[in-house]
C-alpha cells in the first residue's frame, strides 16, 4: 500500500489520459486521501464536463451575486494562475449537487465520465461561459477540464 499522505500531482496531456487514469484506479483499486471515492470523483467530473456543453445549473440568488463579483474581480487572475501552474487549490467549495453520494457504482460512474469526455471533445463551437470564470477559449476550457480531472484523481492513490 502506498505511504503517500499528500495528493498526487498528476499532469495529463489530454482528457483521455484522465479517463485512462480513472480506468486504472477502477481496475487496480486505490485508497482515498480525500473525502470522495472514485464513483464520486467520476460523477463530479462528468457533471462539470457536461455543463459547458448543455448549460450550467443556476446557483441560488445569493451565490449568483457572489459569483458575479468574483467573476468581475479576482476570477481572471485565478484562471490565469490555474492555467499557468496546472494546479487547482484544494479545499475549494463546489456545488453540493455535483457531489454524488459515496459508495456509488464505480463502473457506471466511470462510463458516465467517459461519455462526458467524448461529448465535451466532440462539441463544436464555443463552450458556454462559466458562471465563475465567464467565457473561455476552447483551448482554455479544455485545459481547465484537464486540470480539474488531475486535481480530483490525484486524491486517489493506486494500490501497489
Amino acid at each position: 500500500m502506498s505511504t503517500a499522505t499528500e495528493r498526487r500531482r498528476l499532469k495529463f496531456q489530454d482528457l483521455q489520459d484522465a479517463v485512462r487514469e480513472a480506468e486504472a484506479l477502477h481496475a487496480g483499486g486505490y485508497r482515498r486521501l480525500g473525502k470522495w471515492d472514485l464513483s464520486q470523483v467520476c460523477g463530479h467530473l462528468a457533471d462539470w464536463l457536461t455543463f459547458p456543453v448543455d448549460g450550467f445549473p443556476k446557483p441560488p440568488t445569493a451565490l449568483r451575486a457572489v459569483m458575479f463579483v468574483v467573476r468581475n474581480t479576482v476570477a481572471p487572475a485565478m484562471l490565469r494562475k490555474t492555467l499557468a501552474t496546472g494546479e487547482m487549490p484544494g479545499g475549494a467549495p463546489t456545488m453540493p449537487a455535483t457531489v454524488p453520494s459515496p459508495g456509488g457504482d464505480e463502473a457506471e460512474a466511470l462510463a458516465r465520465f467517459r461519455r462526458a469526455v467524448e461529448r465535451f471533445q466532440a462539441h463544436e463551437g464555443d463552450y458556454l461561459p462559466s458562471p465563475l470564470f465567464g467565457q473561455a477559449s476552447r483551448e482554455d476550457a479544455n485545459r481547465m477540464q484537464i486540470i480539474h480531472c488531475a486535481h480530483h484523481l490525484g486524491y486517489l492513490i493506486p494500490n501497489a
